[in-house]
């Protein structure tokens, strides 16, 4: 077998299991910095602001991250085109 795939093999291994562990880690975020983060996202909407309170992991954050940048650019696009896909 090529000593460089068995190298680079490995390396990947390492980097998957690293990012696996990252996206599980817990929440180690204070209290105060809980509250701050329901403040802040407050005028997105009450239920929202209730999920900073919770223990989250990154990887759930992460997801929350994307599901409301693809909320945004929906949005973004139905305002350019008018709502009509055709424009």
């Amino acid at each position: 077998m090529n000593k460089n795939l068995v190298i680079a093999s490995l390396i990947g291994l390492l980097v998957i299991v690293a990012a696996a562990v990252f996206m599980n880690m817990p929440d180690n975020r204070t209290a105060g910095e809980r509250v701050g983060d329901a403040v802040d996202t407050l005028p997105q909407g009450v239920d929202k602001a209730a999920e900073q309170l919770e223990d989250r992991t990154p990887a759930e954050r992460l997801g929350d991250d994307i599901k409301e940048g693809a909320e945004t650019t929906e949005q973004k696009v139905d305002k350019a085109t008018d709502g009509n896909p055709k424009t």
